[in-house]
């Protein structure tokens, strides 16, 4: 049951694995939520679930983007936390990567992030106590993995982007941050989950020995949310199994 004076988060692909890992986290605290998805059904249940208020939405369209955080603002009075979870998963070499494959890479990974900042920004910078963004990046944005270039460039721009934020809005009391996850257990990474030899070599790669869970990036994401973390900002938290920074045993 959400608290009508909680504060307000929108999260952008909150019908995915990790972004209604999210919401119910936040709903459980009675954090007041929009998600926002493209696949209407999905979203419509996990706001039956948490309470949240649905709004569908292609991130890629900048004016629909702003469109919605006015709504928000008009709805709520305020913003304090958005977080965008829209991605994907792309891995092939660059020599067999298409045009096409290369620029919806970006803009479902970068360009998305970008207008979430560019709104969030306008609305954070002019409102008591700022706000907190949290983009999600990956493993592959600091690490060289194979077959990773489109969504290793795509995501290594995220981060780019929250450190330069987080630069510009800083004096304004916005913090912005990243997550970097490894292989997570969602729809969305069904394909290599799902694929036991995939699965069990991707288990192999990570120290920690397996597969990230949804609640687990899902809890990260809420900890850098939250105004006791008001002096945290310009990070990217791996969330990797150890991935990013540690050899895994051989």
């Amino acid at each position: 049951m959400s608290d009508d004076n909680g504060p307000v988060v929108l999260i952008v692909g909150g019908s995915g694995g990790i972004g209604s890992a999210l919401a119910r986290r936040l709903a459980a605290r009675g954090q007041r939520l929009v998600i926002t998805g493209r696949q209407p059904e999905r979203l419509a249940a996990v706001a039956a679930e948490t309470g949240a208020t649905a709004r569908p939405l292609e991130a890629r369209d900048s004016a629909a983007v702003d469109a919605l955080f006015q709504s928000v603002l008009a709805s709520h009075g305020r913003l304090d936390g958005v977080v965008n979870c829209a991605g994907s998963i792309l891995l092939k070499p660059a020599h067999l990567l298409s045009d096409a494959e290369f620029a919806d890479t970006l803009a479902i990974n970068l360009t998305t992030a970008f207008y979430l900042v560019r709104a969030a920004a306008r609305v954070m910078m002019r409102q008591t106590g700022g706000g907190s963004i949290v983009l999600c990046s990956s493993v592959a944005a600091q690490r060289g993995l194979v077959n990773h270039e489109a969504i290793a460039a795509a995501k290594a721009g995220v981060e780019g982007l929250a450190l330069a934020a987080a630069a510009s809005y800083a004096r304004y009391g916005v913090r912005v941050n990243c997550v970097a996850p490894g292989l997570t257990r969602t729809e969305l990474a069904r394909s290599l989950t799902q694929n036991e030899t995939v699965a069990k070599m991707s288990a192999a790669m990570h120290p920690l020995g397996r597969i990230g869970e949804p609640k687990e990036v899902a809890s990260a994401i809420d900890w850098l949310l939250n105004s006791e973390q008001s002096w945290v900002t310009g990070q990217v938290l791996g969330v990797d199994g150890g991935l990013g920074r540690v050899q895994a045993r051989g």
